[in-house]
């Protein structure tokens, strides 16, 4: 019995084997060897952070071709360059990337109500998206803290995550299981190509700057002590720091939350005070540039549109040329905005600066004489940026305008500019309320000549930056409102010896917002004058589109102005771009800057990509709820001054620069200053937040 079922179960063993010996012949599946030699050359830490169940499951997509062979988030550059070696593979560098929290939430968000559920961001955005009033804020749950798998993420005292560059290494698992979208994983060619969205952290002073510079981000980093992060900030927006930080009228102080409380923050003058610390410290900070590919782009005029577009373009790999008419680089930034305003040689600086990056120019061509479309094309160019700006004045369409002693305002600062400054006698005349006119003004007394300045309208009506209104009236300038001119009165050689006008009135508000002026009957007066400068306006000159009369195939206004795409700047030409005063007419020196950074991203798209992406969600208009005017919890603190570095004849004999940067003791107490806003939240005084000291909010 039991020998029988011995042998029973020995011949069931028997059979076993000799089945499973069949069948592993038949469904044998031979491993592909890369697989561990892949998995050998990875280093082993299992972390997850590629996305893969650790080093084997990595190995695996490698070699199924569903990773590639920088896979490794830990290994980098040399783990790559292994591994594709094992797959005969060749290894592209990819720019460093770094998880970066973008958030207004935290202790400063209003609670909408208590949430008690689970502890995880997740979770509570499930519930009516989340208790903070913020709808793009952080929750502060720290579930981007709990995932992160190289312990790079910390919630700070303020309840709001902090990365720590060294450890992160951009997985990008952090962004994953954020809801609310305030981290991101960015590398220099994201950041530089992101154009506002509505759903980004955009408090009132980003929404308005037309460069979209981070101003919260660099104000901080200017009361942390960490200048040169500053300018770097900055520079991802506008290359022209010296040159803003004198002349910008600061728009996106006109919407600081601080104006509600007391002043607005001082955010230009913080900008002049690093881009002069930086200018002064006997170096010039690093710019990186991303790796060259070869594209070649044209960028047509040397003004604050094509220098910001070429260095842009030259930031993000492409070959760019500047090719300008005048002698020098620079357009309106050297020959319509005098020396007491900004000197040349911190011109001269900031442009050195660009050409240093690597990027080309010739001066001294003119498009549509020396040079055409065609003919750059026959040179290699690909892409083509027209920024030929506004240079030609507006008449004042009155008698003898034209006579010997009348000279546009244009004209006139550039002529002085180029050194021919043309005989002023002892007595001018400048029409107009604008910042040329101011400018032209202020020159002519340093010129030695008594001025008077005859504008339409009254003068809380001009135009000009009140600033430069008083600066005038300061050094001697006279103010004659409400009067516009009729006729140019001539002596006996055909040359102006006066100017007749009339008293006007103001009348019901025209297409600008300003009351429209109205001539009194029969109040004609003679002014005399040496000299006349008519300040009344500007427009591009577009003759040069019409090469040897042909018809351009560029669509114009009829204001001069080149018709283009305004979130792209795409002309009826497909690789030809423009942007600054030739697009938008007349206009601020940022606005044609971020003209030049937008141009240079549709370009980039062009090139590499064959279309220009544009999000739904990119923001054109202010956010009108973020615009509120109560803002309670802030003390009053007062505003930093600018400081005069000449007066008296010292100012109005010489060309010497009239404002000076303010001290770092007082750009690090005007930084403080700063709220801090998100698009709701803002840092209150210690006092109305004692849970969090002012000075570790962030």
């Amino acid at each position: 019995m039991i020998l029988s079922s011995m042998l029973v179960l020995f011949g069931l063993g028997l059979v076993s084997a000799l089945v499973l010996a069949v069948a592993s012949r038949l469904l044998f599946v031979k491993e592909d060897p890369r697989i561990a030699q892949v998995e050998a050359a990875l280093p082993g830490a299992n972390c997850g952070g590629c996305g893969y169940p650790g080093c084997a499951g990595a190995a695996a997509a490698v070699v199924s071709g569903q990773a590639d062979a920088g896979v490794c988030v830990v290994g980098g550059m040399e783990t790559a360059q292994k591994v594709a070696a094992i797959m005969g593979l060749s290894v592209v560098e990819r720019e460093p990337q770094l998880a970066v929290p973008d958030c207004t939430g935290g202790p400063r968000a209003e609670e909408t109500f208590t949430y008690e559920g689970v502890d995880d961001c997740r979770a509570a955005a499930m519930l009516y998206g989340g208790s903070k009033r913020c709808p793009e804020g952080c929750l502060g749950l720290g579930s981007c803290v709990k995932v992160c798998p190289f312990d790079a993420i910390h919630m700070g005292p303020d309840n709001l995550p902090h990365v720590n560059p060294a450890e992160c290494r951009a997985c990008g698992k952090c962004v994953a299981v954020c809801p609310r979208g305030v981290i991101s994983v960015l590398g220099l060619t994201t950041r530089l190509l992101h154009l506002n969205q509505t759903n980004d952290c955009l408090p009132p002073c980003r929404q308005k700057c037309p460069g979209q510079i981070n101003i919260p981000r660099y104000v901080e980093q200017v009361r942390q002590g960490d200048y040169e992060g500053a300018v770097a900030t900055i520079r991802e927006r506008n290359p022209l720091l010296l040159v803003c930080g004198r002349v910008c009228p600061r728009p996106c102080e006109t919407v600081c939350r601080r104006g509600n409380v007391d002043e607005p923050v001082g955010i230009n003058m913080l900008k002049r005070f690093v881009a002069d610390h930086e200018m002064h410290s006997g170096t010039r900070y690093p710019v990186p540039v991303a790796k060259d590919t070869g594209r070649k782009v044209a960028v047509i005029g040397g003004g604050p549109a094509g220098l910001s577009c070429a260095f842009f373009l030259r930031r993000l790999g492409h070959s760019p040329t500047i090719l300008e008419a005048m002698p020098e680089l620079g357009g309106q930034l050297r020959y319509g905005i005098p020396e007491y305003r900004l000197p040349k040689a911190v011109l001269d600086w900031e442009i050195q600066g660009i050409l240093d990056m690597g990027v080309e120019a010739r001066t001294g061509v003119r498009f549509g004489k020396d040079f055409s479309i065609d003919s750059l094309k026959t040179e290699g160019f690909e892409a083509f940026f027209l920024g030929i700006g506004a240079w030609e004045h507006s008449t004042m369409r009155v008698e003898n305008e034209d006579a010997p002693g009348v000279m546009g305002g244009t004209e006139f600062l550039t002529t002085h500019a180029m050194g021919r400054t043309p005989e002023v006698g002892k007595r001018v005349v400048v029409v107009g309320g604008g910042n040329t006119a101011m400018d032209a003004a202020r020159t002519c007394i340093r010129l030695g000549a008594e001025v008077t300045l005859v504008y339409r309208r009254s003068r809380k009506e001009m135009p000009a930056n009140a600033e430069e209104v008083d600066a005038a009236e300061e050094e001697g300038v006279k103010y004659l409102f409400l009067a516009a001119p009729t006729r140019v009165v001539l002596d006996g050689n055909g040359r102006a010896k006066g100017l007749e006008w009339q008293r006007m009135e103001l009348g019901e508000p025209d297409a600008s917002g300003r009351r429209r002026p109205v001539p009194v009957p029969g109040s004609e007066t003679v002014i005399e004058a040496d000299f006349i400068v008519a300040a009344i306006g500007q427009k591009p000159d577009i003759s040069c589109l019409y090469e040897d009369g042909k018809a351009c195939p560029l669509e114009t206004t009829k204001w001069k102005t080149i018709v283009a795409n305004p979130d792209t700047l795409q002309t009826a030409v497909e690789s030809v771009f423009t942007g600054g005063d030739v697009f938008t007419g007349p206009d601020l020196v940022i606005t044609a800057v971020g003209a030049g950074r937008k141009a240079a991203r549709s370009i980039h798209y062009l090139l590499t990509e064959g279309r220009i992406p544009v999000s739904e969600k990119t923001q054109r208009e202010m956010i009108p709820w973020t615009l509120f005017k109560e803002v309670p919890g802030v003390e009053v603190k007062a505003r930093a001054r600018m400081p005069h570095l000449c007066e008296g004849d010292e100012r109005t004999c010489t060309f010497a620069e009239v404002e000076g940067a303010i001290p770092e003791q007082d750009a690090l107490k005007e930084a403080a200053r700063c709220l801090q806003c998100g698009l709701l939240c803002y840092n209150r005084d210690m006092d109305a937040n004692p849970e969090v000291p002012l000075d570790q909010v962030h």
